[in-house]
């Protein structure tokens, strides 16, 4: 089982959502997201937020088609998207994939990647990417991965998200690299490309964004 998250971010960065709508695959729809899944025929089996990004007639429409409506005020320590998150990760899935999360609001994206985070600090490995037109972003941590090459998405750059990556070793890419301390800030490992069907990556210390991209 697959869970996919649709908040409401601009509806111009998504990429085609029904190319991800498989059978049990789960859809989640986060405030103007529930809407957005309704108008593309898509049905939410959940649905979370203040829905403050709706008017009173498109929420009539929601609360029609969303039995599974889950709404909370606005003043809370929580974003909608975290407490959709959250209980995705109850639910044990697959994986977990983040639609219109990027994009608009700079504090709004920001605090989406953070979410990445969150599930490989609390040691709660179930995989967890946003994905958008042009990007995959995911958080790894230490260990070795293989990654496959995919014409849609050329680009791949690793970010350290800790004071620092030890022991970066990138197998089969264009730069290669071994055992390669990587400090925050620097913007070495930006834009790579594999030069085969797939190659690897490890790391034994921090935590590493790993962001695939196409122009």
């Amino acid at each position: 089982m697959i869970i996919n998250i649709l908040a409401g971010g601009p509806e111009d960065l998504l990429p085609e959502l029904s190319s991800f709508s498989n059978a049990g695959d789960i859809w989640v729809g986060v405030d103007r997201g529930v809407l957005t899944l309704i108008q593309n025929g898509m049905q939410p089996k959940m649905a979370f937020g203040d829905f403050d990004s709706v008017s009173n007639e498109e929420l009539l429409i929601i609360e029609e088609k969303v039995k599974e409506l889950n709404r909370f005020k606005p003043e809370k320590d929580e974003t909608d998207m975290e407490l959709a998150l959250n209980w995705a990760l109850e639910q044990n899935p697959e994986k977990i994939r983040l639609f219109g999360a990027t994009g608009g609001r700079l504090d709004h994206l920001f605090a989406n990647i953070q979410l990445l985070i969150k599930p490989v600090l609390e040691g709660n490995f179930v995989p967890v990417e946003i994905i958008d037109k042009k990007n995959k972003i995911n958080i790894k941590a230490p260990g070795e991965y293989t990654i496959k090459q995919n014409p849609n998405f050329k680009y791949i750059s690793f970010v350290p998200i800790t004071m620092e990556i030890k022991g970066l070793t990138l197998r089969n890419f264009k730069y290669p690299l071994t055992d390669r301390t990587v400090p925050a800030g620097s913007t070495l490992c930006i834009s790579n490309e594999l030069i085969d069907d797939c190659g690897t990556f490890s790391f034994t210390e921090g935590i590493l964004m790993v962001v695939r991209s196409k122009d």
